[in-house]
């Protein structure tokens, strides 16, 4: 696939060249503070919590189908979506770019680095609030395969050959905490029983101008340690699709094949009783691989 992630100075060039709606996930405070010229502020990309039951999963759709026509999404544009650097907002672009692809979207690409890598570039940033021309924003419902379930993450426990890969921080892996909004937001801690662990941080290395992605050779490698290869089924999760949303690309970019998102994630598994969880450190156990 073509890379997904673009730098500062190959946008500054792809604006010049091709229709563009530039995307900005952020807060309104840091986006009123400064922004790229020509970005739309689209903050609910990270603050939505989606729920998986059919409605859920149709509001899901109808509302970011909604939020990027008015964003000017029309199809005939490539999508550009930023946050403020790749690990300050957990991982809030990369969600938009699954949004977007899981909508059926064609043309997306994220800004690596983020708004601090566009300043660090000394390219121009404006205070001034475009007004986008609202679009008709085109769903291709076959896209959506990417986006499962929870009684559909529930059938794949136990089974052998789908690996289930939390992404979650450590204290949210081993059960301390609930979720990064609290120890206690969740009423359940835990994770989703037979989930093999890699920490979203590990899909980047720091470099002296802040996180990067690492190549795909090395996300290879990050994911041979838990057992996933390019032909794994990866189902995704972690607390509402965002982290995972930053390892979604990751593995996309690397060449995985089959990647798909439990988007409801733990803030949705942890709220039903009748969902089994996994509590107290983790014992070995998950995908393995046997030796050549």
């Amino acid at each position: 696939m073509t890379d997904v992630l673009i730098t500062a100075v190959e946008l500054a060039d792809l604006l010049k060249l091709e229709p563009c709606v530039v995307i900005d996930t952020r807060n309104p405070d840091a986006y009123a503070a400064g922004h790229l010229p020509g970005a739309v502020n689209v903050h609910e990309i990270f603050t939505f919590l989606a729920t998986s039951t059919p409605e859920g999963m149709a509001e899901l759709k109808t509302k970011f189908a909604d939020a990027f026509g008015a964003a000017g999404v029309s199809g005939k544009e490539t999508a550009v979506v930023y946050e403020q650097s790749m690990n300050s907002g957990f991982g809030q672009s990369c969600r938009g770019y699954y949004l977007l692809t899981m909508l059926g979207y064609p043309k997306v690409k994220v800004l690596h680095g983020g708004f601090d890598a566009w300043s660090a570039a000394g390219l121009p940033v404006t205070q001034d609030v475009p007004t986008p021309a609202a679009a008709s924003f085109p769903i291709v419902p076959e896209a959506g395969e990417i986006l499962i379930d929870a009684k559909t993450m529930l059938a794949a426990v136990g089974k052998p050959g789908i690996a289930i890969l939390d992404v979650r921080d450590v204290d949210e892996w081993i059960g301390d905490s609930s979720s990064p909004y609290g120890k206690d937001f969740c009423p359940r801690k835990g994770r989703i029983p037979g989930a093999v662990w890699l920490e979203w941080y590990r899909m980047m290395k720091p470099t002296a101008e802040g996180p990067r992605f690492k190549s795909k050779d090395e996300i290879l490698a990050e994911c041979a340690t838990v057992g996933i290869s390019q032909t794994t089924p990866v189902y995704l999760y972690c607390f509402k699709g965002a982290r995972a949303s930053n390892t979604f690309l990751a593995l996309k970019n690397a060449g995985v094949k089959d990647v798909r998102m439990y988007f409801g994630s733990w803030n949705e598994w942890s709220r039903d009783p009748s969902l089994p969880i996994e509590q107290g450190l983790p014992v070995a156990t998950g995908v393995t691989t046997k030796a050549a």
